[in-house]
């Protein structure tokens, strides 16, 4: 199949990454986090993938955590994390950024709505030098399974807008299943959104602040178990703010952010 991608400049040299932390964050998902991690497991080790598979419990009420803690006895690449703090999906995966060991990362969701062959393809790409790889749903080459339409519609609209008020050509911006060298995460603090508005955060940070990055077209399917966690109603304004924060950024900080040159990242 035919796979479009777009990136914004070529990677220079940079030093070879030694391990990929793959942070989830989880709240009830009882149904499906353990088939999650052992199904990531397994397609790290079968292409050689060094890696630590860091699940954070956001304040869950059914059996996750027990789960996690019985899966890490016999899984040692896991590392179940409490978030002990005030909860929220951008809390919970700046918890789990905080706690990784690996120098690059991919944040991945708990349902399995994100594909496992992706994360080989993240990790490859990362070692050819760049400084984050985004996957988008709306190359050529990628597509979404049982997408609610409605959502869809809210989230093309939503991209568009991000498109012109950035002037760039990634077209799905508020996916949350992205990879960035730990320098990048770095360079991209302080992060402050506490729910899922962290999914524009993150690479609006890194775009704005001069990290390379390129897009995959990837794969994405409805979850089959549990509720989804993304309520639209509650996230309008709290993306709207987050959009607003960081376009400030780059048209009024004169720079003061920009990726520091000579770093341990290409540059």
């Amino acid at each position: 199949m035919l796979r479009k991608t777009l990136s914004n400049s070529p990677p220079a040299q940079a030093r070879p990454l030694t391990l990929l932390s793959i942070v989830i964050p989880a709240r009830d998902e009882e149904g499906c986090v353990c088939s999650t991690v052992e199904h990531l497991h397994l397609e790290l080790r079968l292409h050689n993938v060094p890696h630590e598979i860091v699940v954070v419990d956001d304040g869950s009420k059914d059996a996750t955590w027990k789960l996690l803690t019985e899966l890490r006895a016999r899984l040692p690449e896991l590392t179940p994390v409490k978030n002990e703090g005030l909860h929220g999906f951008g809390r919970a995966v700046i918890c789990g950024l905080d706690r990784m060991k690996g120098d690059a990362a991919v944040i991945m969701m708990a349902d399995e709505s994100d594909d496992c062959r992706d994360v080989v393809r993240y990790w490859n790409e990362l070692n050819q030098g760049w400084d984050c790889v985004f996957g988008s749903r709306f190359l050529k080459g990628g597509g979404v399974i049982d997408y609610p339409k409605f959502k869809l519609f809210v989230n093309r609209m939503a991209n568009l807008f991000l498109q012109a008020l950035f002037g760039i050509r990634l077209n799905d911006t508020t996916n949350a299943f992205k990879a960035y060298r730990r320098e990048a995460i770095d360079g991209c603090r302080p992060l402050i959104a506490p729910h899922f508005n962290l999914t524009v955060e993150l690479p609006l940070k890194a775009i704005v602040r001069g990290f390379s990055w390129k897009v995959l077209p990837i794969t994405w399917r409805n979850r089959r178990t549990g509720e989804a966690k993304l309520k639209l109603r509650e996230m309008g304004s709290r993306y709207l703010f987050i959009c607003l924060y960081v376009w400030l950024e780059k048209y009024f900080s004169r720079g003061d952010y920009q990726k520091p040159q000579g770093s341990s990242g290409p540059v």
